[in-house]
């Protein structure tokens, strides 16, 4: 039988941004520098981070994020996310538990165009010529340092990245519903490195991530790529399995 996570969503709706209306158009980001670093978590708590919608992975995972766009259609900014690894059906994808960003009309469009739950924090990435490093300050102290070490140029490999499931509220033509808007951007790829991954520190309770125990380093990578935010595709009722749950708004 499949797993499905067991969370209430409805704690998690005080963040929850606001859509008004699925009919958003696709913007590129030029030139995003992107650090993804993954770990396995324990399984103790893997059900209890996911709502009913969505299965956890085997192992269960949590990816850190970090976008540092310089430049587009909503100036510069950096986001950072702490996202937990899930399938919709048997799809790949990552449920957010929070984010932070550095700019307002970057995390006002975010949210109101594609369903992202930004916070204001200070989000930095950083290259040394050992390593590269992205922080987060929330409230004026630290709540996330994760390092990619020895980085290394590599060709001809695709770097997977996986939609994220925003948990939002969508108004339509229906009224007012929770959903999780699917967001499965398009990234053309300039440059790729790997290296070794290492979380430096984590507070849980600053991501709405409590149950969260990283116990395994995976993988680490930092990409320079052109992001495109699509148009929104899907959305899933998060109280039930997405094979039964999805809608298609778009084509």
């Amino acid at each position: 039988m499949p797993l499905f996570g067991v969370r209430d969503v409805t704690p998690l709706l005080a963040d929850a941004p606001l859509m008004e209306g699925l009919d958003t158009a696709p913007e590129t980001l030029p030139g995003v520098e992107v650090l993804q670093v993954l770990f396995e978590i324990s399984s103790a708590a893997m059900l209890d981070l996911l709502p009913r919608a969505l299965s956890p992975t085997i192992p269960p995972t949590v990816t850190f994020v970090f976008w540092r766009c310089r430049e587009g259609p909503f100036g510069p900014f950096s986001l950072a996310q702490v996202r937990v690894g899930c399938r919709a059906g048997v799809r790949p994808r990552g449920f957010p538990l929070r984010a932070y960003c550095d700019a307002e009309p970057a995390a006002t469009a975010l949210a109101a165009r594609w369903g992202f739950a930004c916070r204001p924090g200070a989000v930095r990435l950083r290259r040394f010529y050992d390593r590269i490093v992205g922080t987060v300050e929330a409230n004026g102290r630290p709540v996330l340092q994760v390092s990619l070490l020895d980085p290394q140029i590599i060709v001809g490999v695709e770097v997977q990245y996986t939609a994220n499931m925003n948990l939002a509220r969508v108004r339509d033509g229906q009224g007012e519903r929770v959903r999780l808007v699917q967001v499965d951007p398009e990234y053309t790829l300039r440059r790729v490195d790997r290296g070794r991954p290492q979380l430096d520190l984590f507070v849980p309770e600053a991501w709405r991530a409590e149950g969260v125990e990283p116990v395994y380093p995976v993988s680490a990578s930092i990409t320079l790529a052109d992001i495109t935010l699509p148009r929104i595709r899907y959305i899933v009722d998060p109280d039930v399995p997405a094979l039964q749950g999805t809608e298609k708004v778009a084509p």
